[in-house]
């Protein structure tokens, strides 16, 4: 697999993409780490409430329990102390429900803001950087085998401009059926630039 074009200015185009497409990617990682805390600092107020639910009720049954003790009375007076009990726990349930909501809408946001963006750019960027690389290690491997110049000199006489051709030779397809071996590595070199690829000897 090959990364980078043989030739400089593509090259340093691929290597600033990369540069910027790795920096947004991490941008947007960060932003969505931000929202992430953000949101989630909002939990403290639950777990206020739960701490505060969970020590009233508790305080509630300590003193229930104690007034319960008395004589004739304890029965009487701890109904009203129990029922308080009752609602500091439903207020330290709702303090726990609302940490748990908190912190779903923390992470949905978070992934949601930053995944989206990401995805984008690996459409945009790394799929074409892919088949670049696969697409260059191939023709490479043709070129090293020292079989494909004539095939790529003909698909470049297939697929490039007529003017382009002839600054290469008048009779460009006579050239090749004849065997030109300059010829012939002019026309490959045109066809192998667009993969990235350099003739070697070039």
């Amino acid at each position: 697999m090959t990364l980078y074009s043989d030739f400089g200015p593509r090259r340093a185009r691929q290597i600033s993409g990369d540069v910027l497409a790795l920096s947004l990617i991490g941008a947007w990682v960060w932003l969505g780490l931000t929202v992430y805390e953000l949101v989630e600092n909002l939990a403290g107020f639950g777990e206020q409430m739960e701490e505060a639910g969970a020590g009233f009720e508790q305080t509630m049954t300590e003193v229930g329990s104690a007034l319960g003790g008395i004589p004739l009375i304890g029965g009487g007076i701890r109904a009203p102390f129990d029922d308080a009990s009752g609602a500091g726990g439903a207020l330290e349930a709702a303090g726990q429900s609302q940490q748990i909501a908190i912190n779903q809408l923390a992470t949905g946001l978070g992934v949601g803001i930053a995944a989206l963006p990401i995805v984008m750019i690996l459409v945009l960027w790394l799929v074409p950087r892919i088949r670049f690389a696969r697409k260059a290690g191939q023709v490479r491997a043709a070129v090293k085998s020292g079989a494909g110049i004539d095939l790529f000199a003909l698909r470049a006489l297939a697929t490039q401009e007529v003017s382009t051709l002839s600054k290469i030779d008048p009779d460009a397809v006579g050239a090749w059926r004849r065997g030109d071996e300059a010829v012939m590595r002019a026309l490959a070199h045109l066809e192998l630039k667009n993969s990235g690829v350099r003739l070697p000897g070039r």
